[in-house]
């Protein structure tokens, strides 16, 4: 399996609420639509808490960790490559920009790696 993340952040001036709706009932559905090659589509929205030992609870870079997994590297170039087909790549365009500062956008896969912990032996 190949998996890739995108860190997304909300543009200036939408609250989180309504954030979090555009993107599962609009924005979601062209990921849907733009990503035949893709087996799992994930969004994980980010809610900051108060950090345990200074009990402050700090603004976040990000709002959503967007996660996109994929058979093979293949099948996540071949999704890529649909992606920057001109009328593709303008459609996803003008809707983030009713969504995401998409100055902060961040890209990236994931390489994993598991530590068997005793309590889940």
């Amino acid at each position: 399996m190949f998996k890739t993340v995108c860190l997304l952040k909300r543009r200036q001036g939408m609250s989180f609420e309504d954030f979090v709706t555009y993107y599962e009932t609009h924005h979601r559905k062209i990921g849907e639509k733009v990503l035949p090659t893709c087996v799992r589509y994930m969004r994980r929205y980010l809610r900051p808490v108060p950090n345990p030992v200074t009990g402050e609870a700090a603004e976040l870079d990000y709002d959503v960790l967007t996660e996109m997994w994929f058979e093979t590297r293949e099948a996540f170039e071949a999704a890529m490559t649909a992606l920057s087909a001109p009328e593709v790549a303008a459609e996803i365009a003008e809707d983030e920009e009713k969504l995401f500062d998409r100055s902060k956008n961040r890209f990236c896969t994931i390489e994993e790696h598991e530590s068997k912990l005793a309590a889940a032996i």
